[in-house]
C-alpha cells in the first residue's frame, strides 16, 4: 500500500525545512532505514530515512524547495502501484497520515507530533506538463545558502555553473558535481574589471549593483526568535569590570599540566565561572513561564559559536559539574560540528543561559539578545590593559567588561547585580569556584 512521506520535524525550532537534494529519484528501490534526502533546518543539515521498504512512486517537494512541517513531500508504495488517491488527498491538503520518513538520529523527530494542516504544493500527474519556469534575465545567480559556502570553501566560480534547482538555482549537488568535474576556481581565473554576472545592474541610474540569495532557514529563524525576545521580553542590562590577571595566571597554570591539544581558552574558565556561579543565584538559572518560574537543577550553558549563516549556541550541558579541561574539550568538538552543521538538535537547544564572547575580535563591550526562554545572557568583552587605582597607586591591570542582559519577568536588578558580584570575585579570585 502506498503511503505518504510528510517532512518531519527534525529540531525543536523547526517549522518548515529545505529539501537539500534527494538522494533518491523516482522509481528508485528503497530500504527501511535507508537514506532517502537530506533537508536543511533552522540550525543543521540532517538526514531523512525511510521507515518501509518500497519504490520512491513520487517525488512532489524538489530540491532546493521549502516543505512544512508534515506537508507531504513524496510517496513511496509498491511498483506500479495507484497512488492517484494520495495526489489528490495531499492537493487537498490532506496531510494527517503518519509519515513514511523521519531523521536519522533525531530523538525529536520519533517523538513529532502531527501539527496544523499546511498547504500542500501543487502535484502535477502525468497528464499535467508543468509550464516552463522562466529563467533570470537580469544576470543574477539565485544560490542555496550551503551551495554557496560550499563553493566559497572550495574555491569554485559560480558563474561558471548551471544551476539544477528551481528557477536555475545553484544548489548542493551542483556544487559537488563541480568539485567531482574539477571545475576552475576563481583563484584560477583572470578576472576582467567589468562587473561580475552575478550581480543585477541597478534600476536607478549610479546606484550600486546589487546581488540576491534566498534566506537559509537558519537565518529565518534567528530573525524570528530575536524579534520575539527584543519585543515582549523586558529586557536590562547590567554592567561590571573585571580584573582577570588572577584569572589569565589561573588559566595559565592550567595549561602547564596539558598537551597542546588539550590547552583551555579564558572563555572556557569563564563558562565554568558563570556556571558555578549560576547555582549560587537560582533566578539567573530559569525560565520565565506564563504562570510559573522553571528553576534548573544544573547549568546548561549555552556558548555562541559563529558559522558562516548566524549564530548557534551548542551547550555544555551541567557545566557546574564538569571541569575546566573537560569544558574545553567539548567546546571545541561542539563548535567544529557546529561549523560543519552536523549538530543534533539536543546539542543545541535547551540552554539555561547563554554566553557570547567577542572579546577575541576586539570588542571592549556590547550587549546581547536573550535566546528565549532563558532568563539571561553574558555579552564578553576583551581584556585589555588598563590603568587603575590600586591602594592609592596607578597600575596596569588587565580588565574585562561583562554585560549581562536579563529578562525582568524572572530577574530583579538586584538578582542580577548580585550574580556579577559572585561572578566577578570569583574571576578576580579563582580559588572561590573550590568553595
Amino acid at each position: 500500500m502506498a503511503n505518504k512521506i510528510l517532512m518531519p520535524k527534525l529540531s525543536p525550532t523547526m517549522e518548515e525545512g529545505l529539501i537539500s537534494r534527494w538522494l533518491k529519484a523516482e522509481g528508485d528501490e528503497v530500504e527501511a532505514n535507508e537514506t532517502i534526502a537530506e533537508v536543511d533546518t533552522d540550525k543543521a543539515t540532517m538526514e531523512m530515512t525511510s521507515l518501509e521498504d518500497g519504490v520512491l512512486l513520487k517525488i512532489l517537494v524538489p530540491a532546493g524547495d521549502n516543505a512544512k512541517l508534515n506537508q507531504t513531500i513524496g510517496i513511496i508504495g509498491k511498483a506500479g502501484e495507484d497512488f492517484s488517491a494520495l495526489l489528490d488527498d495531499a492537493a487537498s491538503n490532506g496531510t494527517k497520515s503518519e509519515p513514511s520518513a523521519v531523521a536519522d538520529g533525531s530523538k525529536e523527530a520519533e517523538k513529532a507530533s502531527p501539527v496544523a494542516e499546511t498547504p500542500a504544493p501543487k502535484v502535477e500527474t502525468k497528464d499535467q506538463k508543468p509550464k516552463a519556469e522562466a529563467q533570470p534575465t537580469n544576470g543574477r545567480l539565485i544560490v542555496s545558502p550551503i551551495a554557496a559556502r560550499m563553493a566559497a570553501e572550495n574555491g569554485i566560480d559560480l558563474k561558471s555553473l548551471k544551476g539544477s534547482g528551481p528557477q536555475g538555482r545553484i544548489i548542493k549537488r551542483d556544487i559537488e558535481a563541480a568539485m567531482e568535474s574539477g571545475v576552475e576556481s576563481r583563484e584560477s581565473r583572470v578576472e576582467t574589471p567589468t562587473a561580475a554576472p552575478s550581480f543585477a545592474q541597478a534600476e536607478v541610474q549610479g546606484a550600486s549593483a546589487f546581488r540576491e540569495e534566498n534566506t537559509s532557514r537558519m537565518r529565518q529563524i534567528i530573525a524570528g526568535r530575536l524579534a520575539e525576545s527584543i519585543g515582549p521580553i523586558p529586557t536590562f542590562y547590567l554592567t561590571v569590570e573585571i580584573e582577570m590577571d588572577k584569572a589569565l595566571e589561573f588559566r595559565k597554570s592550567i595549561n602547564a599540566a596539558l598537551k597542546e591539544d588539550e590547552k583551555v581558552s579564558v572563555n572556557d574558565v569563564i563558562v565554568k565561572t558563570a556556571a558555578m556561579a549560576s547555582m549560587k543565584h537560582p533566578f539567573v538559572n530559569s525560565s520565565y513561564r506564563s504562570d510559573k518560574i522553571r528553576f534548573y537543577e544544573d547549568a546548561d550553558v549555552g556558548v555562541a559559536v559563529a558559522i558562516d549563516e548566524g549564530l548557534i549556541t551548542p551547550v555544555v550541558r551541567g557545566a557546574n559539574k564538569k571541569g575546566i579541561a573537560e569544558i574545553a574539550k567539548e567546546v571545541k568538538e561542539l563548535a567544529g560540528r557546529a561549523r560543519e552543521k552536523k549538530l543534533m538538535p539536543e546539542e543545541y537547544t535547551g540552554a539555561t543561559f547563554s554566553i557570547s564572547n567577542l572579546g577575541m575580535f576586539g570588542i571592549k563591550e556590547f550587549t546581547a539578545i536573550i535566546n528565549p526562554p532563558e532568563a539571561a545572557i553574558l555579552a564578553i568583552g576583551g581584556a585589555a590593559p588598563t590603568a587603575v587605582v590600586r591602594d592609592g597607586e596607578i597600575v596596569i591591570r588587565q580588565m574585562m567588561h561583562v554585560t549581562m542582559s536579563c529578562d525582568h519577568r524572572v530577574i530583579d536588578g538586584a538578582t542580577g547585580a548580585k550574580f556579577l558580584q559572585t561572578f566577578k570575585q570569583m574571576l578576580e579570585n579563582p580559588i572561590l569556584m573550590l568553595m
